[in-house]
């Protein structure tokens, strides 16, 4: 059984080592040239394809005649894209005669579309998961061949979910690639009106409302901690970079009862920096930067100082 594999990430990586396990000849690998100006702090599809021995190209646009042709002379049977990050043309997903599917950060029909573990964060979500799908013109809307439930916990980052999303999406395409190898791919429904499709985000989207509940202000700040760009508000002219918080989860502790009596934002109490919400709940903020500077709790309240004067 031959495949062509569309691969990046941690997710590439581990799925292109199940299907290597599972004795899939891997003929063409097509993933992408890392963007200096990203934070690179995931394993490498090319560099494992060097190891292999497999060949693997890097094309700007996968809809280029030249890929086309370049999959059309692999011949294979299956093909599969693992957190790829182009749509892959419909007339290209037809060359495999036994499919092409595609590895989703999320349990479908649930996120569809870009980001969706840090979605699920940022929406309070208590699970999400892996799920293995039939490619469609329409992205993550195919019929779904199999998925893995992970859970969220209260205190989960990004990507601390984002690593069990991988062991996730290793052990459901292990589990589903005999059955597709028989020719008996599952084909269970993804009724498409039960999520909803989100979009990209960027490091503005990060920006801080502490008006908002401290619950919701939590989950941004776990939504988008390191190695993503961080949640932030300003002080001052400074931007000022949450990198790990803790939300304080009894409402009578003392934090939350001079919260309640503060303005929300970023204050200095007895050495600690805390963030006060529009609920008068209070975030401990554990590490806080600017730029690339941790900042103190006695630097933050200077800045505080200065800015009230």
């Amino acid at each position: 059984m031959r495949a062509v594999v569309f691969a990046y990430h941690d997710v590439g990586v581990r799925c292109l080592k199940v299907l290597l396990a599972r004795g899939v000849e891997v003929a063409l690998v097509v993933t992408h040239i890392d963007n200096p100006a990203e934070t690179i702090w995931f394993a490498s599809v090319a560099g494992l394809c060097a190891e292999a021995g497999i060949a693997c190209i890097t094309p700007a646009d996968p809809s280029a005649p030249e890929v086309m042709a370049q999959v059309q002379a692999a011949r294979p049977d299956l093909i599969f894209s693992f957190y790829y990050r182009h749509m892959l043309p419909l007339a290209l997903l037809q060359v495999a005669p036994r499919g092409a599917y595609n590895m989703h950060g999320s349990l479908l029909p649930k996120y569809r579309g870009r980001v969706p573990i840090n979605w699920a964060v940022l929406h309070g979500e208590t699970e999400t998961g892996a799920t293995l799908h039939a490619m469609a013109a329409k992205p993550d809307a195919g019929s779904i061949v199999d998925q893995t439930m992970v859970p969220i916990l209260p205190d989960d980052t990004a990507s601390e979910v984002f690593a069990k999303v991988v062991v996730a999406a290793e052990q459901t395409l292990w589990r589903a690639l005999p059955l597709m190898l028989a020719g008996r791919t599952p084909s269970l429904p993804n009724d498409l009106s039960q999520g909803s499709y989100f979009g990209g985000r960027n490091a503005e989207d990060g920006r801080i409302d502490w008006s908002r509940p401290a619950q919701e202000v939590y989950n941004l700040i776990r939504a988008v901690a390191p190695p993503y760009p961080g949640a932030w508000c300003m002080v001052g002219p400074n931007r000022c970079i949450i990198d790990g918080a803790r939300l304080t989860q009894d409402p009578s502790t003392a934090a939350t009862k001079i919260a309640g009596d503060m303005a929300p934002g970023l204050r200095v109490v007895d050495n600690r920096v805390l963030g006060y919400c529009g609920d008068g709940r209070a975030i401990l903020v554990k590490q806080l930067r600017v730029d690339a500077r941790v900042v103190t709790a006695t630097e933050l309240q200077d800045m505080l100082i200065t800015m009230a004067s």
